[in-house]
């Protein structure tokens, strides 16, 4: 009779297994709902052609991923790159883009390190940005890179 044990428990538990797995597959969509990916945009370059074609990746990618709800996307914007996003002279083409970013749920943050470095306080830069969480913007990334968010630098 004993056995007989070992293998109803075996039996058990590949009984319970295959329930599990059952249910698993049966589970309703957002049960089963998978992450969002978590990007890191960074620009830190005075060159407008390249801070809008990262405005325009950024667009891109939310879409490539099925939109806002499965993708979020920090941009850490510092160093000379501030100086393209001053609201007042701010390129038209490059406002756009990040103004569409900003309403696909973006979050765009600037150094407060370049904000005092540059004398440009966040009220004179174009609507949308926030401080960066930490006052070094190279901290920062890094801080978002070890959270598991994969880097991109145009």
């Amino acid at each position: 009779m004993l056995s007989h044990k070992p293998s109803m428990f075996c039996s058990l538990v590949a009984g319970v297994a295959l329930a599990v797995g059952i249910a698993f597959v049966v589970a309703p969509a957002s049960v089963l709902a998978k992450e969002k990916i978590k990007v890191l945009y960074h620009v830190d370059g005075k060159d407008l052609a390249t801070a809008t074609y990262a405005m325009a990746l950024i667009n891109k990618h939310i879409e490539a991923e099925g939109g806002p709800d499965n993708i979020d996307v920090k941009l850490v914007v510092h160093g000379p790159a501030l100086e393209l996003f001053k609201a007042d002279s701010v390129d038209p083409k490059l406002k756009a883009k990040l103004k569409s970013a900003l309403d696909k749920g973006i979050d765009a943050e600037m150094c407060q390190v370049s904000m005092k470095l540059f004398g440009t306080p966040l009220e004179k830069l174009v609507a949308g940005f926030q401080p960066t969480e930490h006052p070094v913007a190279v901290k920062r990334i890094a801080d978002l890179q070890q959270q598991g968010y994969i880097y991109i630098k145009p």
